[in-house]
């Protein structure tokens, strides 16, 4: 792992992810009109625990600002990159970006991670 390292991933929202999620949430699916701020965190936290830093990051902070909704079965893409590696904490800070289908950014924000063995993975 280095600084600049990133990772994305492109995902569409159906009606069917809408209505399951209203299931979990207990509210009534017409009641969702756009792709709920839960579902878009996941993206995140997906690609932290498999992508990048990987398998056995712990998930300390994130924050999230919205700048757009995402609409219904528009493909958005969620990246998250490292901004700084603190080895003597096992500390990765990440940027994370999610934009929509054209491009335009529709949430920004940072992660803070702890990692098992940071100065390890920046050997590899």
């Amino acid at each position: 792992m280095k600084v600049g390292d990133s990772a994305s991933l492109t995902r569409r929202y159906t009606p069917d992810d809408i209505a399951a999620f209203a299931g979990l949430a207990g509210v009534p699916p017409a009641s969702i009109t756009h792709v709920p701020e839960p579902l878009i965190a996941a993206l995140f936290s997906y690609l932290l625990g498999v992508e990048l830093p990987g398998s056995g990051t712990n998930y300390l902070k994130q924050e999230l600002h919205f700048a757009g909704t995402p609409r219904l079965d528009e493909a958005v893409t969620a990246t998250v990159a490292i901004t700084r590696l603190r080895p003597d904490k096992h500390l990765c800070d990440l940027s994370t970006t999610l934009t929509g289908a054209d491009g335009h950014v529709l949430a920004t924000g940072r992660a803070l991670v702890l990692v098992k063995d940071v100065a390890r993975s920046m050997k590899t």
